[in-house]
């Protein structure tokens, strides 16, 4: 015979059961009500959906595009479109790895692609990010030698294959913390079981005074070190090529740099020296021009650039180095800043095949078969 304390009581069970069945319905309609509130996309984020898309389909076709077009046409295997390619292919990593996930992250507030995929997609984006930035820094100082001083530096492909190599390996090496201090966190732990809801993948450091140097140091050589480089570079191109003398022309053509000079030239002298002279002048002309052309789309890409990387880069600083963020209300609000913000960094990677396409295709005779790559970046080595 079993004892009184040994024997079940129906009425425990039955209320046990009750509150269980409570407890699981409750944290159903808590879930129901966050996807609601806070995860179901709000109507300006459909729009922002469309973009997201958009620039995904151009990003990926256009860039893709790029490298097809110059590996197919070996004219086209210069210097210049050897970095240009090597931006491309950055590109392509942040269009098909980053993007959707960052999309996904940004709409719903919610990490779903698990620890690993946490540290290997932020870091590839960072190393994305660096390619891109010091590959535009190369093809700065690249051009500045080219045009400034062209007896101090002779660019060969071989040379840029190097700096490629060097540029992803510096890259790679550099973006190394960001995928070692990535975890995945759940912001609400007693629903922990029930749903992927609210978890994030965010950085974990040891000491606050770690995220303030690293984010400094990243803002310093992702962005701000770069952006003087360029734009010191740049300002000295465009004084070479448009104010004063070019290294290697002669002063004829710097003082005349319109066809009709060669009229004015021919009329002056005999059959056989005009000939000759017309020759070379024009061969110097067309040289400038398509130097200018060049600098004109270089740096048509290096301001898209800025201004497409301003917002996350000041967000980014605000955010991990001063904490402006940590007490904001309207969580609505910052995320579409956000969202935003990174919508314009994926736009920069759809932008660039375009730029390519429109500002250095043959300037006398444009065509739409541009598209297919055999009038993009038609520059000189």
């Amino acid at each position: 015979m079993e004892s009184a304390g040994s024997q079940t009581d129906p009425l425990n069970d039955t209320n046990s059961s009750l509150q269980s069945t409570a407890s699981a319905d409750y944290d159903d309609e808590i879930i129901r009500y966050l996807w609601k509130e806070y995860l179901y996309p709000k109507e300006y984020e459909w729009v922002l959906i469309v973009a997201y898309i958009l620039v995904f389909l151009v990003a990926l076709v256009g860039n893709i595009l790029v490298c097809i077009a110059v590996w197919k046409n070996h004219h086209m295997r210069t210097v210049t479109n050897y970095f240009i390619v090597n931006l491309s292919f950055a590109d392509i990593l942040v269009t098909i790895i980053c993007l959707p996930a960052s999309l996904l992250v940004d709409i719903t507030e919610t990490w779903f692609f698990g620890q690993v995929f946490c540290k290997i997609i932020p870091y590839l984006q960072t190393v994305a990010v660096s390619v891109s930035v010091l590959t535009l820094s190369c093809i700065a100082l690249d051009r500045w030698y080219a045009i400034c001083h062209p007896l101090m530096f002779k660019s060969t492909a071989k040379r840029a294959r190097n700096s490629i190599i060097m540029i992803w390996i510096v890259s790679c090496g550099l973006m190394i913390p960001q995928a070692i201090v990535m975890e995945c966190n759940i912001m609400l732990p007693e629903l922990a079981n029930k749903t992927l809801l609210f978890t994030i993948c965010d950085e974990r450091w040891g000491d606050d005074i770690y995220p303030k140097v690293y984010h400094i140091c990243f803002f310093i050589v992702t962005y701000l070190a770069p952006l003087c480089l360029m734009i010191l570079a740049y300002f000295q191109i465009f004084q070479k090529l448009w104010c004063r003398q070019i290294p290697g022309t002669s002063s004829v053509v710097q003082r005349n740099w319109k066809p009709r000079a060669l009229q004015c030239s021919s009329q002056k002298a005999g059959r056989v020296q005009v000939k000759s002279r017309t020759s070379a002048v024009a061969a110097e002309i067309k040289q400038i021009q398509t130097r200018r052309k060049t600098a004109r789309m270089l740096l048509v890409v290096f301001i898209f650039f800025t201004f497409c990387y301003l917002p996350i880069s000041v967000l980014n600083v605000l955010k991990r180095v001063f904490g402006v963020f940590d007490n904001v209300n309207n969580r609505a609000t910052l995320y579409a800043w956000f969202t935003f913000s990174h919508w314009l960094v994926y736009a920069n990677s759809a932008a660039n095949p375009i730029i390519y396409n429109f500002l250095s295709r043959d300037v006398e005779k444009p065509s739409l078969s541009s598209i297919s790559g055999v009038h993009w970046f038609q520059s000189e080595s």
